[in-house]
């Protein structure tokens, strides 16, 4: 874990409130306050990133019509221009992967622990082999109920926390009624993950970042309620 007073920082922030509630200060007004920092910076724009990605993922998808990036720019989000060098494939590597975009997310996720290990950054670390068991546990439920080889669609299995158990939340991804309910299960499965790992008033840099991963939370569930008209301001219930 990462020494150092970040008291400032975290005093200035508005606390954010329950899932649901709109995000207190957006990832960029976030970005801005700590652009002096340039380890924090670099923690949080990592984590960041998974969220334009997926965002990436969704509109390339057709699921959604614009995009809202933090780190990469909207054409960059929209495949529009070349992808980050960290994350962009090279021109002699060849495709490793049955789906092509899963060659992208394991440079993410390796990049992610890079970032991890450079900043000592244990909510970082902790969140990225969560991610990663959380992630191949869905993929390979989705490759059982199409009788396909979940091995050929894992990525980073190296980098997953073994403690990890996600077979509970599964089960319940699974029994949602629709797509974005199961979404809903995984944003509240995440978020009180995040509770549980943050370190509050530590004050320190894993503070910050897991205050980064709630805002991150909130501003998905509100994308979630965008897409359900009728469902707009619902709480976390």
């Amino acid at each position: 874990m990462v020494s150092g007073d970040f008291y400032y920082y975290l005093a200035t922030l508005p606390t954010p409130g329950e899932l649901g509630s709109a995000p207190p200060v957006s990832p960029t007004q976030l970005l801005e306050l700590v652009a002096g920092q340039r380890v924090l910076r670099q923690s949080l724009e990592v984590l960041f990133l998974r969220d334009d990605l997926l965002q990436r993922e969704s509109f390339l998808a057709g699921e959604l019509t614009e995009v809202r990036p933090v780190v990469l720019t909207p054409a960059q989000a929209r495949n529009e221009a070349p992808l980050p060098v960290y994350l962009a494939r090279k021109a002699d590597d060849r495709p490793t992967r049955t789906v092509p975009v899963d060659d992208l997310w394991e440079r993410y996720y390796r990049q992610a622990t890079s970032v991890a290990r450079e900043s000592r950054g244990a909510f970082l670390a902790a969140w990225v082999g969560r991610e990663v068991a959380v992630r191949n546990a869905l993929v390979a439920a989705r490759a059982e109920r199409l009788g396909l080889e979940a091995k050929d669609y894992l990525v980073a299995a190296d980098l997953a926390d073994a403690e990890e158990e996600p077979s509970d939340l599964i089960s319940e991804w699974a029994s949602a009624q629709d797509p974005l309910a199961g979404t809903r299960v995984l944003i509240r499965a995440e978020w009180a993950w995040v509770a549980r790992h943050a370190g509050w008033f530590t004050f320190n840099l894993d503070e910050i970042v897991a205050y980064a991963a709630q805002l991150i939370l909130l501003e998905r569930w509100q994308r979630l309620a965008a897409a359900i008209p009728a469902e707009a301001g619902a709480s976390s219930r």
